[in-house]
């Protein structure tokens, strides 16, 4: 579905069969056997170190083919969805409202997630992909006469002010986000932790997820911040008992040199309300 629709281009990297489980609801052992079957029959090819890439977005059949491999398809679906105790009824629901997922309005060819700085907005962006299934570019306030590129924009509440006034065409959706409970507990919960580092590429990245660290944690011990140079991190990476990191470039170069013990990564999540906004106007036609 996601290949079909072209969420996912020709050498993108598929979500791993767990995350991807997770977002279909579905067991990772049941997402890695479509990946292997979409290998075999050339959609995607595995990449060792990478996971399952895509390989093409069509495949040569002709109709008489697809019908039968089609059925062949419904037939699997329909006999694990029977096995799960679903009934005929449930299982014609959630077939329409797979349905109206293929129909992606051809109003609508490129997103953007928007944000404080390209970094936070790269984290409200993996939020939308991960609970929507929807990829999006990043954008920020002060990039005057990009905004013209994108039929529709995420906009964080915060920021709605903005690009209102700005926008003539662009369909914009307002998004709440919040700091992932997960990693909130994980912190709370973790007793050691008396210094928390936090690291960003971007300078001003810093002070937006201090505010929301101040907001959503009532930390009693220090934060210690700083942007990293090259690929090099901030000398106080090695006192501090943990560090925290936003998705982008810097997650790589932290992953890379810190313990998994001692590195958290700080993930959105948006409000139910949000992701059926999202849905109800990009898929819901």
């Amino acid at each position: 579905m996601f290949i079909a629709t072209k969420q996912f281009q020709v050498g993108d990297v598929m979500p791993s069969t767990r995350e991807l489980g997770r977002q279909l609801d579905a067991s990772f052992h049941t997402v890695r056997k479509a990946y292997h079957q979409l290998a075999d029959e050339g959609l995607l090819r595995s990449e060792k170190g990478r996971g399952f890439v895509v390989n093409r977005q069509n495949m040569p059949l002709d109709k008489s083919q697809r019908l039968e491999m089609g059925a062949e398809r419904i037939r699997t679906v329909l006999e694990e969805l029977i096995g799960n105790g679903l009934d005929d009824e449930e299982i014609e629901t959630l077939f329409q409202e797979q349905l109206r997922f293929v129909d992606w309005p051809s109003r609508i060819e490129s997103c953007a997630s928007a944000g404080f700085t390209h970094e936070q907005a790269k984290m409200v962006s993996e939020a939308i992909f991960q609970q929507v299934g929807i990829k999006s570019e990043t954008i920020i306030p002060d990039e005057p006469g990009k905004l013209v590129k994108y039929d529709a924009l995420f906009v964080p509440v915060q920021l709605m002010r903005h690009y209102r006034e700005e926008s003539e065409n662009t369909i914009l959706l307002p998004v709440i986000y919040h700091l992932k409970s997960d990693f909130l507990i994980s912190i709370v919960e973790r007793s050691a932790i008396n210094t928390i580092g936090l690291v960003s590429r971007e300078e001003r990245t810093l002070n937006v997820l201090i505010d929301e660290l101040k907001l959503s944690l009532k930390f009693p011990g220090s934060i210690m911040a700083g942007a990293v140079y090259g690929k090099s991190l901030p000398l106080f990476v090695r006192e501090v008992d943990v560090i925290l990191y936003p998705a982008g470039p810097v997650a790589s170069l932290v992953e890379q040199q810190i313990p998994e013990k001692r590195r958290m990564k700080m993930e959105y999540v948006i409000d139910a309300r949000s992701a059926e906004i999202i849905r109800s106007e990009l898929w819901d036609q």
